[in-house]
């Protein structure tokens, strides 16, 4: 994946600066996640189908149609 410049968050990340979350990058390949509070410090990278796939889990089978 390239240098990740465009990172963002949810809206639901805290109060003040917001930085109680995780933020994300997407490239039509990869999402990077890195932690708010820290943001110059490591960033995990994954496929970007692995990580919908995570994301489906997460919202488990209430959320599927």
């Amino acid at each position: 994946m390239r240098r990740v410049d465009s990172w963002r968050k949810s809206p639901h990340s805290g109060p003040g600066d917001g930085n109680e979350c995780v933020e994300v990058s997407t490239s039509t390949t990869h999402v990077a996640v890195r932690d708010s509070k820290a943001p110059v410090r490591a960033t995990l990278t994954f496929p970007a189908e692995s990580f919908a796939s995570f994301l489906d889990a997460l919202k488990g089978p209430l959320a599927k149609p």
